[in-house]
C-alpha cells in the first residue's frame, strides 16, 4: 500500500490484492451472509465473516458448518477462527481451506467478553506468549498459501499491555499482516481509541502489513488513522452498523474522490429494506425479521423520527409489518447537526477482566487451556 497526499491504493495481504486498504471486522450477529453482500454492493475490500470457533467446526457443529456459507461471488472468502489449542486449530484451518474454500483465515485474540477471558481465550491469549505462538505458526503451516492473519487489543489493560510482543510473535510466526483494535480488552468499547498504539505497532512490525481498528466513523477517518500511524489499512466494526454506505465513502476518500453527503431518510430506508431483503433470503422470512430488528435503530440513528417509531421497528412481526412502518417517514428528513458521528453498537465499559487463577503467572507455559475454553458458541 502506497499513498500520495489523500490518494491511498490497494493493500496486499499474503496473495490477496485487495483494491481499497479497508476490512470489515467480524461482529456477532452482523456480518453474516447478508450483511456481507450488502456491503460489497458498496464498494472493494476484505469482508470478514462472524468468529468461529475451531472445535465446533471441527466437530461438525451444524450452526457453525451453517455460518461457513459463501455468495458463489463472495472473493475473497475470508473467517474469523476463535481457538486455544494448536492442533485443534490447525485442523480447522485444513477444513476452511480444503472444504468451503476459504481465501483468509482472521485469528481472534482481541475478544474482551468474559465469558472468553475467563477461559483463556480471546484477549486473553496473547499473555500466554509461548500457546500464542504455537497456535499462529500451527495455523499458518496448515493454511499453505492461504493467508493466515491476527487481530488483537493491546492487551488486558493499561499495566498488561501484551499488542507489541505479541504481534512481532505473529509476525515471525508467518502471519500474513497483524490488525490492532486500539483498546484494552479492560475499556470494552468505551473512551476513545488509542490510534499512537497503531504508530507503535507500526514501528515495531515492518515485514507485514498493520491494519488499524478504532472509531472509523466517516470517510475521513480512514485517511487520517493512515496519515497519522503510518498504517497500512483500516478495519471497520461498529462505524459501518446502520450504514453500510460507509464502505463506499472509505474507498472515496482513500482514493481522493469527493465523499457523499450523509444520506436523506429516503436513501437509508432503502438500504434497510434492502438488507432485510437479503436476511429474508438467508435466513427465511420469519427468522430474516427477528434479524432485522436491531438494525432498524442504527439506519434510523440521527434522523428525529421519534422514540416511538424506533421502538415499533425493534419489535417488528414481519418484514411486511417493517415497510409499512418505514412507508409512513418522510423520506427527506436528514440527520440533525452533530449526529453523524453517533456510535452504534456496543458502548459498554471499562469493566474488570477476568482471566482463569494464575494465568500470568504462566506466560511461557505452552499447555492449551481445557476443552471448555473453546465451548463459546461460534458468532461470540
Amino acid at each position: 500500500m502506497t499513498a500520495v497526499g489523500t490518494v491511498t491504493r490497494g493493500l496486499r495481504i499474503g496473495p490477496l490484492e485487495l483494491d481499497a486498504p479497508v476490512v470489515l471486522a467480524p461482529m456477532a450477529g452482523v456480518t453474516n451472509r447478508a450483511f456481507r453482500r450488502l456491503c460489497r454492493d458498496f464498494g472493494a475490500g476484505l469482508y470478514v465473516s462472524e468468529m468461529i470457533t475451531a472445535r465446533a467446526l471441527v466437530e461438525g457443529n451444524a450452526r457453525t458448518l451453517d455460518m461457513v456459507r459463501f455468495d458463489p461471488d463472495e472473493r475473497p472468502r475470508s473467517v474469523q477462527l476463535y481457538g486455544v489449542d494448536p492442533g485443534v486449530m490447525a485442523e480447522a484451518v485444513r477444513i476452511l481451506v480444503g472444504d468451503h474454500g476459504v481465501e483468509h483465515i482472521d485469528l481472534n485474540v482481541g475478544c474482551p467478553a468474559t465469558k472468553v477471558t475467563r477461559k483463556g481465550g480471546g484477549s486473553a491469549l496473547p499473555v500466554r506468549r509461548v500457546l500464542f505462538g504455537a497456535i499462529v505458526e500451527a495455523s499458518v503451516g496448515a493454511a499453505g498459501p492461504v493467508p493466515f492473519t491476527v487481530k488483537m487489543r493491546m492487551g488486558i489493560d493499561d499495566e498488561r499491555l501484551t499488542y507489541l510482543e505479541a504481534a512481532r510473535i505473529a509476525e515471525d510466526a508467518g502471519a500474513a499482516a497483524v490488525a490492532l483494535h486500539a483498546r484494552t480488552a479492560e475499556q470494552l468499547y468505551s473512551g476513545a481509541a488509542d490510534w499512537s498504539a497503531i504508530t507503535r505497532l507500526k514501528e515495531t512490525v515492518t515485514t507485514i502489513p498493520v491494519l488499524g481498528n478504532g472509531d472509523i466513523l466517516e470517510g475521513g477517518d480512514a485517511v487520517r488513522m493512515i496519515a497519522e500511524t503510518g498504517c497500512d489499512g483500516v478495519v471497520v466494526g461498529r462505524g459501518c452498523l446502520g450504514k453500510p454506505w460507509l464502505f463506499r465513502d472509505l474507498a472515496d476518500a482513500l482514493a481522493g474522490r469527493p465523499v457523499a453527503p450523509t444520506p436523506r431518510l429516503g436513501e437509508a430506508v432503502a438500504v434497510l429494506r434492502r438488507h432485510a431483503d437479503l436476511l429474508v433470503e438467508v435466513f427465511g422470512p420469519v427468522r430474516g425479521a427477528r434479524e432485522v430488528r436491531k438494525h432498524t435503530g442504527w439506519y434510523l440513528a440521527g434522523y428525529p423520527v421519534g422514540g416511538e417509531v424506533r421502538r415499533a421497528l425493534s419489535q417488528v412481526a414481519s418484514i411486511e409489518e417493517m415497510n409499512a412502518r418505514l412507508d409512513a417517514l418522510d423520506p427527506d428528513l436528514v440527520v440533525q447537526p452533530g449526529s453523524e458521528r453517533t456510535v452504534r453498537g456496543h458502548t459498554g465499559g471499562p469493566r474488570r477482566v477476568t482471566v482463569p487463577d494464575g494465568w500470568f503467572a504462566r506466560v511461557d507455559d505452552p499447555t492449551p487451556p481445557g476443552r471448555d475454553a473453546e465451548a463459546a458458541l461460534s458468532g461470540g
